[in-house]
This record gives structure tokens, sequence and C-alpha cells, in this order.
């Protein structure tokens, strides 16, 4: 009867501890913690601006601005062809602009122009984008070093305590040693991600200006 007794005891609901939340376990993560989320907010606050702005550049090549600047030049209007490119806060139309008022000299001078006013414009998309990838090689290594950290505190603990070793007391070096090591996890993951998603939008930017700067010289290769 007695064992029965201890049997319900235990399995009484109001014996056993409340299950923590998944703030209260990230808190547990301690300084580590806070580096890991400042840093996942700086990869996420870099990559919508930057994706914003990749994103706005791979919408400029719908405006038609292309198929303007052949008519312009078509009829011979290079002065109107340059007051329309100036006007126009593109990319591609900085890239053609900076062409345009290089023509009169030999073609390949117009061509090292344009590719590098177009190279000028990729280092401008590319601005920041190198702290998302280092985001995702910290944010590991940073788990890394909470684990380390939280396991030396909780052996700490062990030997202050002597004979009287609790698990308890050794909760809190444990606690923060797992949860580095997953967060950290997670926002390399997550940094990663977002790096090579700004990567393979900046590549289709630049095979866009390519194409471009090959439609342009074409154009002026066009008899008149």
């Amino acid at each position: 009867m007695l064992l029965f007794n201890n049997i319900l005891l235990q399995a009484d609901p109001s014996t056993v501890e409340e299950k923590i939340t998944l703030l209260q376990l990230a808190m547990k993560g301690g300084w580590v913690m806070a580096l890991l989320v400042c840093l996942l907010i700086l990869a996420i606050y870099i990559s919508v601006e930057r994706f914003l702005a990749l994103s706005h550049a791979l919408k400029d090549d719908s405006t038609g601005f292309m198929d303007s600047i052949r008519e312009y030049v078509h009829k011979g209007d290079i002065d109107g062809a340059k007051t329309f490119a100036k006007n126009t806060d593109t990319l591609i139309a900085r890239m053609v602009g900076k062409g345009l008022s290089r023509l009169g000299r030999p073609l390949s001078d117009i061509q090292t122009a344009v590719e590098n006013e177009g190279k000028l414009e990729v280092s401008k998309l590319e601005k920041r984008v190198s702290l998302v990838a280092t985001v995702a090689s910290l944010g590991p290594m940073l788990g890394f070093l909470g684990t380390v950290t939280g396991m030396v505190k909780a052996f700490q603990d062990m030997a202050h305590a002597g004979n009287n070793i609790d698990i308890h007391l050794l909760s809190t070096g444990i606690y923060e040693a797992m949860v580095t090591t997953i967060a950290g996890l997670i926002v390399g993951i997550t940094a990663y991600f977002l790096y090579n998603l700004l990567v393979n939008r900046i590549n289709k930017v630049v095979m866009l200006l390519e194409v471009r700067s090959m439609e342009f010289m074409d154009l002026l290769h066009e008899p008149a």
C-alpha cells in the first residue's frame, strides 16, 4: 500500500515541474545569446535592405529604357539620349549614360567605360553583403564558445559543491552549453541561407548588366 501511494505521488501532475518557455530557455544562454541575437538581427536587416535594392535593380529592365535609347540613337538625337539617360534613375541608365558620354571616342574606350560603370554599380549593390557571410561563419563559432563556457561553469559548480552534487546545481551551465550551441547553428544556417539568396540575386543583376552592355554596343554598330 505504501509503494502504491508513492507511485501515485510521483504521477501527480502537481508535483511535475512546469515546462520552461522558449524565452526562458533562451535567457539561460547567458551573454553569448545576446550577441547571437544581435548578429541575427544584423543579418536579417542587411539581407532585407539589399534584397529590396537588388529587386529594384532587376525591375529596371522592364521600363523599356533600351528601346527609348535605340529610338534616340536611330534619329541621331544623341543629346536627347543623354538627357533621357540622365533623367532615368536606374543602374542601367547610368551605365548606358556613361557610354553615351564617351561617344566620339574609339569603341574600345566606350566599351571600357560602360564595363567600368557596370562594375561600379555592382560593387554598390554588394555593399555590406559580406557582413552576412561573416555572421554565417561567426554564429556557430559563438555558439561553440557558449558551449565551452557553459561546461566550464557546470564543472566549477560541481567542484564547489564537493560531495553535495545536485542536478539543479549543474543545470545553469548545462543549459548555457546546449542553448548556445543550438542558437549558434540557427544563426549560422539562417545567415548562410540569406547570403546565398543575395549572391544569387547579384548574379542575376550582373547578367542583366552584361546583356544590356552588349545590346548598347551592338546599337552603336547599327547603321544610322
